[in-house]
């Protein structure tokens, strides 16, 4: 693989990642509602999430997943039910008076669960780097290597947007330091949550 194919396929995979998505609703919402260190477990969980996924893809189970209607639709249904809950789980969300209340290890622990579930089980994403990361291989030179060096680049990419956004959302945490406007941004980010499970309903394979 060339210096120059590396870089197309950073500019590329940045850009698409940019674009905020059902894994950066959920990292956002955390950090708004718990504060950085909670936001940090969902970092974690989004990259190891994009990294199984992207695995599975290149191991050839995305390009099944692509032309299997009912598997598509089974794995579908299952992320959208699961957004879903997550939204309900987010809005209903109690607020404790004082922003630096202390945050039990648990719930670092389900952060990192739920995001790297929510990021994992995301069949367009599977479906995306069928399509995407071949764009970057010539099959004739291309090498194991090759392909780790991609992976490598796109989950370091992915940890470092969902950080950005987690830091964003932290600093707008601060400045919002009334119970009543951290009730309501955990409301508008459930909103946003059981909407992404609507839309992730909505796919289809095509």
């Amino acid at each position: 693989m060339t210096w120059e194919t590396w870089l197309a396929f950073t500019l590329a995979a940045s850009i698409v990642l940019a674009i905020p998505g059902p894994t950066v609703l959920l990292v956002i919402g955390y950090s708004l509602s718990h504060g950085r260190k909670v936001a940090a477990s969902t970092v974690a969980g989004v990259a190891l999430g994009d990294l199984v996924a992207m695995t599975v893809s290149l191991a050839g189970l995305g390009a099944l997943l692509a032309t299997s209607a009912t598997l598509f639709t089974v794995l579908k249904w299952v992320g959208a039910a699961y957004l879903v809950y997550l939204g309900i789980r987010l809005w209903r969300a109690p607020v404790p008076d004082a922003m630096d209340a202390p945050v039990s290890r648990d719930t670092g622990r389900r952060a990192f669960r739920q995001a790297f579930v929510v990021t994992m089980l995301n069949p367009k994403s599977i479906a995306f780097f069928v399509a995407f990361v071949p764009q970057f291989v010539n099959p004739h030179t291309a090498s194991l290597l090759d392909l780790a060096i991609l992976e490598a680049t796109f989950v370091a990419l992915a940890a470092f947007n969902a950080a950005l956004y987690a830091l964003l959302a932290g600093q707008a945490r601060r400045l919002l330091t009334a119970p009543v406007w951290r009730r309501r941004l955990n409301r508008t980010g459930g909103t946003a949550l059981i909407g992404a499970g609507g839309a992730t309903a909505a796919l289809s394979t095509s």
